[in-house]
């Protein structure tokens, strides 16, 4: 580093530099450094003159080394700054089969077709197959790319974009295949995987994703798409002779929908291995639950750069033996720990957590009219002096379409972003970080690029609808909401759930309910529910790309998708608590303030989702989307497994007191259960079905 940093502004050769010490060093036995793999020339590749050079100097193998080096290394500065200057081509001067390679692994699709064209009339010439293009340099090229991605070399946005110059070169290739097809041919691939995202759930970014990198290793894969039922997934497992079946999933409800496709598949005799995937689920849940359900092997894949080595050694006979017995001790374990800590987790009664609930002094506190409602009343009364409490404001409902996105843009919190593509690091430093910037700063470039057409196209459409409500707490852990500030005509109830686990002295047993006033005080509060997306003409977008082979740019859009809607709900929230609620007024928080949430605890306010940790329960969602109407104010629907859809969409409550926070429920015992299904007029069993993540209990079958 110290010799090359004497060349710095000279980054052709001070990386040449680097590549021949590291040959060196590697083979004198260095077996650990930090480099960007990224921009490393290969040993082989450097100018035989520049590489001889840089030996002599840092071998130390004549005196005059460094003059010599010195001597050239301007003319190699100048040379990379010509070709620097445009595209590159001199790759294209290759013979067509290396061509071929080194496109597949930069990711460079235009000349996809025109070299696959290339090389099977050359191939035909010498009397072979238009298959052979694929089986051949194809498979080769994509071999290298895998080798590459095993290897740390390559990052998964640079793997999606080698799968597009495959794909549009097969695509190029299928219709001269199937006229010659010969009877018994048949594709060669290493297997095949039928995946779905399971019945009720609409995500399946991480699932396509996963799909690109097994197809890059020659694996074929079915995708069967988002909300499948059991049924069909098995059908098709059959009908496509599958070797491994592939679940994925996001929300809470999916993780019974997988158990529930391992029960079938243990009833219809099924052998086949099932790969279980997606944000919701873990290997504790795989181990004590979906395992359990079904004989077979049942592997959790944490991500995408997993499955490929998951799967090579389920269909691998030498392999599978140990994986599936270092599988199976793992979850042993898993199941122990889970065994012992149901046995060590405490509780405390329902009545004991309740009569622990947040400490809030209602007393010395007076809950913030919404200035919307406030000028309602106005309207009623038409008095320019009066202070307008006496006049009853009814709940306030207000939809926003076609919400610009150039101003949401702004509002878009990056970092889910980057991890979705599996790139670690804190953005925006791993734009900068050796080890990730090529990459991180070529797809950050190309997302910024479709982004832009998002916006001046309107590829997308964002709507959002919220309401401000007279509310009240009660029954302990509900909250009424009324039609009006007369408090005398409740419309719909929130259920809530209370922390009950054991906890040290002094902390208290939350609720959502405890952070609106209860009926007793008398006092006039209220609550907010909202539901936002920026996915609605999303999906037809998707299979315009994906129908031209460019996975690559649905995964960016359907991504880009996800954080519009995200930064809606961030951007909606701080006109609540500025503009339409009012609590606020006086907020100002950098993007980054807003991202980290520093409004939290600066009477800002909090909103909560249904189906999330403070309100795990997701039937929830169907109060808010009777009282704001939303499928018919914003186009968001639900699905059976109280999914959103389009998957591009966010919903929740506000809260506005300034004691608010979020929290996890966390488990709870049979007692809360029993009382929850009483307040929701549903049986044990649906209250246990729908908090089966939350319950600190086995229910009986």
């Amino acid at each position: 580093s110290n010799v090359s940093f004497s060349f710095r502004g000279n980054n052709f050769v001070r990386e040449a530099i680097h590549s021949v010490f590291l040959y060196h060093a590697i083979r004198a036995g260095m077996d650990m450094g930090i480099v960007n793999a990224g921009v490393l020339p290969v040993y082989e590749d450097i100018d035989a003159e520049l590489r001889t050079r840089i030996e002599d100097v840092i071998l130390n193998r004549r005196p005059d080394g460094t003059e010599r080096l010195l001597e050239i290394a301007e003319r190699f500065r100048a040379s990379a700054g010509e070709k620097k200057g445009g595209d590159d081509l001199a790759w294209r001067d290759k013979p067509v089969r290396e061509r071929i390679t080194y496109a597949l692994v930069k990711g460079i699709d235009a000349f996809a077709e025109a070299d696959a064209e290339e090389l099977r009339v050359q191939l035909a010439a010498d009397g072979k197959r238009p298959i052979e293009v694929i089986e051949g340099p194809l498979m080769e090229g994509m071999n290298v790319v895998g080798d590459l991605f095993g290897a740390g070399k390559m990052f998964l946005p640079q793997v999606v974009k080698s799968a597009r110059v495959m794909k549009k070169a097969v695509a190029h290739l299928i219709p001269f295949i199937e006229a010659e097809k010969k009877p018994g041919d048949a594709q060669q691939a290493k297997g095949k995987i039928v995946m779905a995202t399971v019945k009720g759930d609409v995500h399946d970014i991480g699932k396509n994703i996963v799909g690109v990198v097994l197809q890059c290793n020659n694996y074929e894969v079915v995708d069967l798409g988002v909300m499948v039922p059991p049924q069909k997934i098995l059908d098709a497992a059959r009908e496509h002779k599958a070797d491994v079946i592939g679940l994925s999933g996001l929300i809470t409800p999916s993780l019974d929908e997988m158990v529930t496709l391992a029960k079938e598949m243990e009833r219809q005799g099924f052998e086949l291995p099932l790969l279980i995937g997606g944000a919701t689920t873990s290997r504790a849940h795989t181990a004590v639950k979906i395992d359990r359900a079904y004989h077979g092997p049942v592997i959790w894949v944490k991500d995408a750069s997993r499955s490929v080595p998951v799967v090579a050694g389920l269909l691998s006979a030498e392999q599978k033996p140990a994986l599936l017995a270092s599988t199976r001790k793992d979850y042993d374990e898993i199941r122990e720990r889970h065994a012992n800590k149901d046995r060590q987790e405490k509780f405390v009664t329902l009545a004991e957590a309740r009569a622990n609930r947040t400490p809030i002094d209602w007393a010395g506190y007076q809950p913030p009219r919404p200035r919307l409602l406030l000028q309602q009343a106005r309207d009623v009364c038409g008095g320019a002096d009066c202070d307008h409490r006496h006049h009853v404001a009814t709940q306030f409902v207000k939809t926003l379409r076609d919400y610009p996105l150039a101003e949401l843009r702004e509002y878009i919190d990056w970092q889910p972003y980057f991890i979705a593509w599996e790139m670690k690091g804190r953005f925006p430093d791993l734009l900068n970080n050796p080890a990730t910037s090529e990459a991180a700063r070529k797809l950050w470039d190309d997302t910024q690029a479709i982004l832009d057409r998002v916006v001046a196209e309107k590829w997308l459409t964002a709507n959002a609808v919220f309401g401000l409500f007279p509310a009240r707490q009660v029954d302990d852990d509900d909250i009424a909401v009324y039609s009006d500030e007369s408090y005398a005509h409740e419309i719909a109830r929130l259920h809530g759930i209370r922390q009950q686990s054991e906890h040290r002295p002094g902390v208290p047993h939350r609720c959502l309910a405890d952070f609106v006033a209860p009926a007793a005080s008398g006092l006039h509060d209220y609550v907010g529910a909202f539901a936002v997306t920026a996915g609605i003409g999303a999906s037809e977008r998707i299979a315009a790309f994906r129908k031209a082979n460019d996975d690559y740019s649905a995964i960016i859009l359907e991504a880009i998708a996800d954080r519009l809607a995200e930064a809606f709900a961030e951007r909606l929230h701080q006109r609540v608590r500025k503009e339409f609620w009012g609590y606020a007024a006086d907020e100002h928080f950098s993007n980054d303030e807003l991202i980290a949430e520093k409004y939290i605890g600066s009477g800002g306010g909090i909103r909560p989702a249904p189906g999330y940790p403070a309100c795990p329960e997701h039937t929830e969602k169907q109060t808010l989307w009777q009282l704001l109407d939303v499928e018919n104010n914003a186009g968001i629907s639900l699905t059976d497994s109280m999914a959103m859809w389009p998957g591009a969409a966010v919903s929740g409550w506000y809260f506005s007191h300034p004691q608010s926070q979020y929290f996890v429920a966390g488990r709870i015992n049979k007692d809360q259960v029993a009382d929850y299904a009483k307040r929701k007029n549903w049986t044990l069993a649906q209250a246990e079905k729908w908090l089966a993540s939350n319950l600190g209990y086995e229910p009986e079958d």
